[in-house]
């Protein structure tokens, strides 16, 4: 492959223009693909007679891989050039989503839905950074809007477009699809120009190792809490083993002269203010977006398009925030506002859902999902460029990596915990671990159907109030960590423009 992107480039000269649509194209099918996927679990457990975490697997395997591999593939671009490891993870990603499409059992799903998610996050750490390294000020907060947008997109369209696929024509037909724009994205690597860092030193493999295998191992124990017990020895020893291992990891960092993740990155208060920006967004949101469907198909029993289209509700919000959000920055709206905004919707967004019964109208939801979605929406677009223009052109792609690996990171840890524990809340009214299972899964055939969607309600209602809150606390905080300071930010590529003697900044 190297040596075909390699005659490729000597061919044809980089475009801009083409660079952010082969860029966005990935943003487009990645957040698609999880999306979508929601909306299929129901049917997937049902034609592969599985339940509980093994299915639960089939989405938060993808996040698991995706988040563990986002940093190291972000700082391996600086090394390798952005550009192939790009073209890698495009080509992981379309092996593990034919492989999806193939399946004949829950454990193969898995296994390729977790390949699908270490390709993503290829494509994703990749992507950022090339974008970062090929625009700079205005152009790139506009470049970075139209990444969130199309990100927006991604996921409005995911859940209707993978609805109506699955109703019509199978699971199995999604991610063949899935799996052809991955081949196209492949295809298009040809017209990305490559860059990397200039000086080249080893690869970081002890802090490869102990990042990849702490967070591995961390949220595979929490995706066992509610089918071993909290206190089992199949929780426990994961979730030390993965926390000791991450120890290790910052103490590899801390006296390595090449370091897979510059711990001054993560002493920057700004910084840090967007990467929890970044992270209480998918605890806000993505709750909602992954086990909503499920809920609606079993308590309401909606088929798995009307869901789709549901979903809308919560998503359409994201397909022209994103860039209204990065024309208020430029317009001279301080961001750190709308951050603090942005999570503020989705702490009432959240808990208003609470409303959430069996059998309730579409106009209910209407309030509660446009809530949560404006607040996704609003920051969507300036997340990445904000934090990325704190940080020198050599470290992008080990910015990228590590910002994309928090959002990554936060939407596997929101997605392993929010399933577990519904599960658990679940069994705790039901006494069956089996059958808090099926629940969960959207299942509630059977006698005790009335009773068990109210089971399933109340298990809702407590995880709603509880992301509730931990929004408005990450408001409270992101806003004290992005509040100017003293010294002011110098960004690299909003210095003077030598064409206009015009001087760009940030609007912190």
């Amino acid at each position: 492959m190297s040596s075909l992107l390699s005659r490729s480039s000597r061919t044809r000269r980089p475009s801009p223009v083409l660079t952010v649509l082969v860029v966005l194209l990935g943003f487009l099918t990645l957040p698609m693909s999880m999306s979508g996927t929601t909306v299929a679990i129901p049917r997937i457990g049902e034609e592969l007679h599985a339940s509980g975490a093994s299915l639960q697997w089939v989405v938060t395997g993808y996040f698991l891989t995706a988040s563990s591999f986002m940093l190291v593939s972000g700082s391996l671009g600086d090394l390798f050039g952005r550009r192939r490891i790009f073209a890698l993870g495009a080509a992981v990603y379309t092996v593990g989503a034919l492989g999806s499409a193939t399946a004949g059992d829950i454990a193969l799903l898995d296994v390729a839905r977790t390949l699908s998610g270490a390709g993503a996050a290829g494509v994703m750490a990749g992507g950022g950074a090339i974008l970062a390294a090929t625009f700079e000020g205005a152009a790139r907060t506009r470049a970075f809007a139209a990444m969130g947008t199309i990100s927006g997109i991604g996921l409005a369209t995911g859940p209707t477009l993978s609805g109506w696929m699955v109703g019509g024509l199978g699971w199995r037909v999604t991610f063949g699809l899935f799996a052809a724009a991955g081949l196209v994205i492949l295809l298009g690597v040809a017209f990305v120009g490559e860059s990397r860092a200039e000086h080249r030193p080893k690869v970081d493999r002890p802090g490869v190792a102990s990042f990849i295998g702490g967070l591995a191992l961390l949220m595979f124990g929490i995706t066992q809490g509610a089918q071993a017990g909290w206190g089992s020895p199949r929780v426990l020893g994961p979730v030390g083993g993965g926390l000791l291992l991450l120890a290790v990891f910052v103490a590899v960092e801390r006296r390595s002269d090449h370091p897979v993740l510059d711990l001054t990155l993560v002493r920057d208060r700004r910084f840090m203010g967007w990467c929890l920006a970044a992270l209480a967004v998918p605890v806000g949101s993505s709750g909602v977006l992954v086990f909503l469907p499920t809920y609606l198909q079993g308590a309401n029993g909606l088929s798995a398009r009307d869901a789709g289209l549901s979903m809308l509700m919560l998503t359409a919000p994201v397909l022209f925030l994103p860039a209204a959000g990065g024309r208020l920055v430029n317009r001279g709206v301080p961001a750190r506002y709308l951050a603090g905004l942005a999570l503020v919707l989705l702490a009432g967004g959240n808990a208003w859902l609470t409303v959430l019964h069996p059998g309730i109208s579409s106009l209910a939801l209407l309030g509660p999902l446009l809530a949560i979605g404006t607040g996704n929406g609003l920051v969507a677009g300036i997340i990445d460029a904000q934090a990325m223009s704190l940080v020198e052109p050599a470290r992008v792609g080990m910015a990228a990596g590590f910002l994309n690996t928090v959002k990554g990171g936060g939407n596997a840890l929101v997605l392993a915990v929010i399933g577990a524990v519904l599960t658990s809340l679940i069994q705790a009214r039901t006494g069956s671990g089996e059958l808090a299972g099926r629940i969960a899964a959207g299942d509630l055939s059977g006698p005790g159907r009335a009773l068990h969607a109210a089971q399933f309600t109340d298990a809702w209602h407590i995880v709603l109030w509880s992301v509730a809150a931990l929004c408005a606390l990450g408001a409270f905080t992101v806003h004290a960590l992005l509040a100017p300071g003293a010294r002011p930010v110098t960004l690299p590529g909003d210095a003077a423009d030598s064409r206009t003697g015009r001087t760009l900044s940030a609007k912190i």
